[in-house]
This record gives C-alpha cells, sequence and structure tokens, in this order.
C-alpha cells in the first residue's frame, strides 16, 4: 500500500492551552490519533511525523519553549519520518514532498493540529498537489476561533466548518474507525 500517517504537530503546547481551559474540538482527538498510530504502525504502514518550531522565542512552540516538545502518544518511533516546519503547511520548505516521492507514498491519512491551521494547508496543498488524502475528522485538536467582529466560534463549529472546507475538494473526511476498518480490510 502506498499510504502513510501524516502526523502533524502532536505537540504539548496544545495540551497547555487545553489545560489552561481552551477546550479541544475533539476532547479526545489524543486517544484517535494514538489509534491511528497503532494501526498504522501494526500494518507496517509509513508514519510521517511533521513539528513545528516557532520563529519567535515566545511562541509556544518555538523549540526553545517546553510546548515544542511531542506529546508522548505521539512520539516518533526509530525510522519513522520527522520533518520540521516553521509555517503552516507541512509542505514548504521541509522536503516531504520529495520525500513522499522518493518512498513512492502517494495517499495520506491526517492526524494532528491545529486542525483550521496546520491541517488544513497541508491538506489543501496535498490535493493541489495530486496527492490521495483522508483527513481524520476525530482525530484532530483544534480551539474555538474569535471572528472579526468580535464574536466566537466554538470549537466544535471551527472543526465543522474546517473538515467541510476539505471534504470533496481537496480530502476525504473519515473517522478513526472508518480509517482503521479500511486497513483491516
Amino acid at each position: 500500500m502506498a499510504m502513510a500517517l501524516l502526523v502533524i504537530d502532536v505537540q504539548m503546547d496544545f495540551v497547555t492551552r487545553r489545560d489552561q481551559g481552551r477546550v479541544w474540538g475533539n476532547p479526545a482527538a489524543d486517544t484517535s490519533i494514538a489509534r491511528a498510530l497503532k494501526a498504522f504502525r501494526d500494518k507496517g504502514l509509513a508514519v510521517v511525523h511533521v513539528h513545528h518550531h516557532g520563529v519567535d522565542p515566545a511562541d509556544g512552540f518555538h523549540p526553545s519553549q517546553p510546548g515544542s516538545a511531542v506529546q508522548p502518544v505521539a512520539a516518533p518511533l526509530p525510522g519513522e519520518a520527522v520533518f520540521i516546519k516553521h509555517g503552516s503547511s507541512a509542505f514548504i520548505g521541509t522536503g516531504l514532498a520529495d520525500h513522499l516521492t522518493a518512498e513512492g507514498l502517494t495517499e495520506l491519512v491526517i492526524v494532528g493540529g491545529a486542525a483550521n491551521y496546520c491541517v488544513e494547508s497541508t491538506a489543501r496543498m496535498a490535493g493541489d498537489l495530486g496527492y490521495k488524502s483522508t483527513v481524520v475528522g476525530d482525530a484532530l485538536i483544534n480551539f474555538r476561533q474569535r471572528l472579526r467582529d468580535g464574536r466566537e466560534m466554538s470549537a466544535g463549529d471551527v472543526l465543522a466548518l474546517t473538515l467541510a472546507n476539505l471534504d470533496g475538494e481537496f480530502a476525504q473526511i473519515a473517522s478513526t474507525d472508518e480509517v482503521l476498518a479500511g486497513l483491516a480490510a
């Protein structure tokens, strides 16, 4: 199978924000990410990690900050590719596309965070680059979003809108259970 699990930015800054009261759109996203990782590893399928390193030292994702650390649930294993990005899309400035091409990987199953930032940017670019992509809706991390007029969109609504933006146009949307059933078939 020419498929890879693409694990985007599953880092401690998201946990810190949640612990400070910023609700995740998927409260069990970390459990779903862990299930997907286990299934891909058990099948011997490729797992590719992308970690964000902010360039501002005050950014929680800056490599000098504790938030930059990978969440234990998504720690890369030896032999799994790891790419560091400094912007939103995992394809910009990382060598990810070259790696996928070299490995013959044409299908991506995408999990991680934040759904409406780096996951969406990466999924859109993957679609534009011709990858067959599936975004795992219940394995995404995201938060509420303040709109320009001051209103707040709930984390659940942000997630629903993000998935609607991607669905069918740039990626297919699936649940962890659907992805795991597909792997078992």
